[in-house]
């Protein structure tokens, strides 16, 4: 295993990494929202931690997808 090839696995590594924070945080936001007592706060906050989710699995989506393509090209 070369040096580059090490280097060329970090990014999809790292994206991973951020995505999972990113999603745990979407999901604090959505527990969280379930306590609010104003519905526009409600809504906005819900709408927003779908947001945040929906671009985070994406994040976790996009990686895996380029890994397992370039092990079954191998």
């Amino acid at each position: 295993m070369s040096a580059f090839s090490i280097v060329r696995w970090c990014g999809p590594f790292a994206l991973f990494l951020v995505s999972s924070l990113f999603l745990l945080f979407g999901i604090y936001v959505m527990v969280r929202t379930y306590h609010l007592e104003n519905p526009l706060e409600f809504v906005m906050a819900f709408f927003s931690s779908s947001l945040i989710i929906l671009i985070s699995m994406v994040g976790m989506i996009s990686p895996s997808v380029q890994v397992y393509l370039a092990w079954r090209k191998r």
